[in-house]
């Protein structure tokens, strides 16, 4: 961590704060080993309601996936391991209901295939029973109203179960005319033929009852916002009156209202007259929490803009800069893909931004802009293998940040389906337990338990020719063969040579109340507690 915050700031609560100390709660969809893993089924978006009553998921499949939390007693966790009594005990998800909320399209004027794939789930918080939910792929945003519906089930119905006599013709002859025959004919047949014996005739007129209402879940769309985007769409964000929300793609920041699907005002234009002086990218942007007028994006060059609706129609300048002073020397090959921004969150009471890059965590105090009040870094023992995660396109992995509901707290994912828990306060004492490195499994805490193994070669990615590699590097000589991986206090090894990268978890949510935390790792979810 580079710097601490002051007294005064978000870390400074109680002065006696402990560290948290994860357990498993809950899986959904959790694998076998070797069972192989569908595309269609990887987890692409998490998000929890406001209250932390629900929680939402979204897949490569085009699915959305809901679960609600139910009152439990206690249960059991593993074969023996019991939650214990208090505030957390209670806390148990169940699985509510799913809907298939995009299909994969084709765009016959641009020649391109659009991927079924949620990129994003945003709760509407509205105060009926139902729930709304916005949900997004690369280009259409929807609003899906989830509801109980009653199905009622009817019996005693008026027709008998048996054949009707209709069909059995006298004989017990096929009831189905012969080709010979025509149509007179056997109609003429049928009319003469005496009923069977076997088949009662009908006397008496039942009226259908209902035998029993059940209620049910159904999802249905409400509005579809379409044809707005010209590039691929990364995020939604609602506005805290609940009402209007935008969304950005690459070059441009819409802004919507709930209630009207077919215009949307364009916020924030980055694009150039000339394609070619593009600079920099949009790689998301967030509302903030308690003022409807005030919004944030964050770009490629790790530059996060607030901007504010009342200054102007056009955002595009008329903003307040949060960016790092640049870093003396030279600028390599992999500077600007390292510094983009992947997700950027504010806390609950809008006073900091949480924002993430391939190699950092930063945490910005939004009447700072010259500099983060702290900088926490994630894969900094990565740096020797820049070019096999390039070669590999693991550089370009998008990893989500969260808060904690009391703001204390922080998390993101990295790779070996791991993700990492820091406490501001205990970071900023340095205390060893303040950055806790956490696999998605049933025991979360195996990987900080294990001795590092010794390496034998590097962690599984192609290193290509040594001349693409010194181009790639501008210069810079080979890295040295690997040393023995050691701990460090997060738990992660100093080189990165026994990750697998093969397995990310990209996408976590903190709930925002209590300190609990879902996870994605590939088509699981994970969630684990803290007391």
């Amino acid at each position: 961590m580079d710097a601490g915050p002051g007294p005064g700031s978000l870390a400074a609560l109680d002065g006696t704060q402990q560290p948290l100390d994860w357990h498993f709660l809950q899986c959904f969809g959790e694998r076998t080993p070797g069972e192989e893993i569908q595309e269609a089924d990887i987890i692409s978006a998490i998000e929890f309601d406001a209250s932390g009553q629900h929680l939402a998921t979204g897949d490569r499949g085009g699915r959305v996936v809901l679960f609600e939390r139910v009152a439990s007693q206690g249960r059991t966790v593993g074969m023996e391991q019991r939650l214990p009594r208090g505030r957390l005990s209670s806390f148990e998800f169940r699985y509510m209901t799913e809907f298939q909320s995009h299909e994969p399209e084709f765009d016959y004027l641009k020649s391109f295939e659009i991927e079924e794939k949620i990129n994003k789930v945003r709760w509407v918080n509205q105060p009926s029973a139902s729930r709304m939910i916005l949900s997004t792929n690369d280009k259409t945003i929807k609003l899906w109203k989830v509801y109980e519906k009653k199905v009622q089930h009817l019996t005693n119905y008026n027709v008998s179960e048996q054949q009707p006599s209709w069909l059995i013709p006298a004989g017990g002859a096929s009831s189905f005319p012969s080709p010979a025959k025509g149509k007179l004919s056997v109609l003429a047949e049928q009319k003469l033929a005496p009923r069977s014996p076997k088949v009662p005739e009908l006397r008496t007129l039942r009226l259908p009852q209902v035998s029993s209402t059940e209620v049910v879940l159904a999802a249905r769309c409400r509005r579809k916002y379409a044809n707005a985007h010209t590039y691929h769409v990364n995020s939604i964000a609602l506005s805290s009156d609940q009402e209007t929300f935008i969304t950005a793609d690459d070059l441009r920041v819409n802004l919507w209202h709930l209630d009207i699907s077919d215009q949307a005002f364009n916020v924030v234009d980055m694009k150039p007259a000339n394609m070619d002086e593009l600079t920099e990218v949009i790689t998301v942007a967030d509302f903030h929490p308690r003022h409807c007028h005030t919004f944030a994006f964050a770009t490629s060059k790790g530059a996060i803009r607030m901007a504010d609706l009342r200054a102007s129609a056009l955002l595009d300048n008329a903003c307040k800069v949060y960016e790092e002073p640049e870093q003396p020397g030279p600028r390599s090959f992999f500077t600007e893909l390292l510094s983009s921004m992947s997700d950027l969150k504010f806390s609950r009471d809008g006073r900091y931004m949480l924002a993430r890059d391939f190699m950092t965590l930063k945490l910005w105090d939004v009447n700072m802009e010259a500099s983060p009040v702290a900088t926490y870094p994630i894969h900094e023992h990565l740096k020797p293998r820049l070019c096999d995660l390039y070669e590999n396109d693991c550089i370009f992995d998008k990893f989500d940040c969260a808060f904690s509901g009391d703001g204390s707290h922080l998390a993101t994912g990295t790779y070996s389906n791991c993700f990492r828990a820091l406490s501001v306060e205990g970071m900023e004492k340095g205390d060893a337990g303040a950055d806790v490195t956490l696999e998605a499994s049933r025991d979360p805490q195996r990987k900080r338990l294990q001795t590092p193994a010794k390496s034998h070669g590097r962690f599984g990615l192609s290193r290509g020719n040594n001349a693409k590699r010194a181009a790639l590097q501008n210069g810079e000589s080979s890295p040295a063969p690997a040393p023995d991986a050691a701990a460090v206090p997060g738990g992660a090894p100093t080189d990165g040579t026994s990750m697998d990268f093969n397995t990310k978890l990209l996408h976590l949510a903190w709930h925002p109340e209590v300190n609990l935390i879902a996870a994605a790792a590939s088509n699981s979810l994970y969630m684990y507690y803290a007391r």
